[in-house]
């Protein structure tokens, strides 16, 4: 009797010929032009190319922060485009975890409370919350920091705080623009930690950056330019080469 091969697991994230164009006439620039990416449980997938190639845009219409021109994008089987406003605000909280480059943090609340709010709009108890909020600053060694403002925390403080909102909670997918932006080298290596434990948990993640050191956390590189994928690797060793002859033919 024959052996039927199991599926393989549904992505978490994947992203169909998707493109976005900004502007309209002799103003119009095509920020992503025809993409075509899956993500599945357990994989981290680093974003590299040159400054404004489109890194950024991918993200944020993953993320279901802006809305693509053509194509589509879907979270765990769900085409985000389908959905209304209150649906996708809510699937955000629910699933999705997004590290921002200007942190995003709300000036008003301590950093135990930003990390706490989505979980508190979903559903889950504030004690709860501020439990789950604790033990995500404490991972990231900013148990300290709890009761501070934003205004109170260093850059990198507040970068830490940011990761930790994006990955408290049962979320499947994390995306991450430029996490280690503001962190120092050694900071940066625990984050990346983090955020490889998370996905090896099962969670899908994407990640912008710019240095290959950090895309070595990565199981596989995607590398854009000119709002197109123009290369993958699964060595990430071979990333900071590649990149380098990307950018020499701009």
């Amino acid at each position: 009797m024959s052996e039927t091969a199991s599926a393989p697991p549904r992505p978490v994230l994947e992203l169909r010929s998707l493109t976005r164009t900004h502007g309209s006439g002799t103003t119009e620039v095509q920020a992503l032009r025809g993409v075509d990416l899956a993500v599945h449980p357990g994989e981290l997938v680093a974003v590299m190319g040159p400054s404004g190639s489109g890194k950024s845009t991918l993200l944020t219409l993953a993320g279901g922060l802006d809305s693509a021109t053509t194509g589509q994008v879907l979270i765990e089987g769900q085409d985000i485009g389908t959905l209304s406003r209150k649906d996708m605000a809510a699937l955000r909280r629910r699933s999705v975890g997004y590290v921002f480059q200007d942190y995003n943090l709300i000036p008003a609340l301590t950093a135990a409370e930003n990390i706490a709010l989505p979980r508190e709009l979903d559903g889950v108890s504030a004690r709860k919350a501020r439990k789950e909020a604790l033990e995500a600053l404490t991972e990231m060694g900013l148990e300290a920091v709890a009761d501070r403002f934003p205004d109170e925390m260093s850059g990198g403080q507040q970068q830490r705080v940011a990761i930790a909102r994006a990955l408290v909670g049962d979320r499947r997918l994390v995306l991450a623009d430029e996490p280690t932006g503001a962190l120092d080298s050694e900071t940066g290596e625990t984050v990346l930690a983090l955020l490889r434990q998370r996905c090896d948990a099962g969670a899908a993640g994407v990640m912008v950056t710019h240095e290959p050191r950090y895309a070595a956390w990565a199981d596989r590189v995607v590398f854009i330019r000119d709002g197109l994928v123009v290369d993958q690797t699964l060595n990430p060793a071979g990333a900071e080469s590649l990149l380098g002859s990307i950018e020499g033919a701009r």
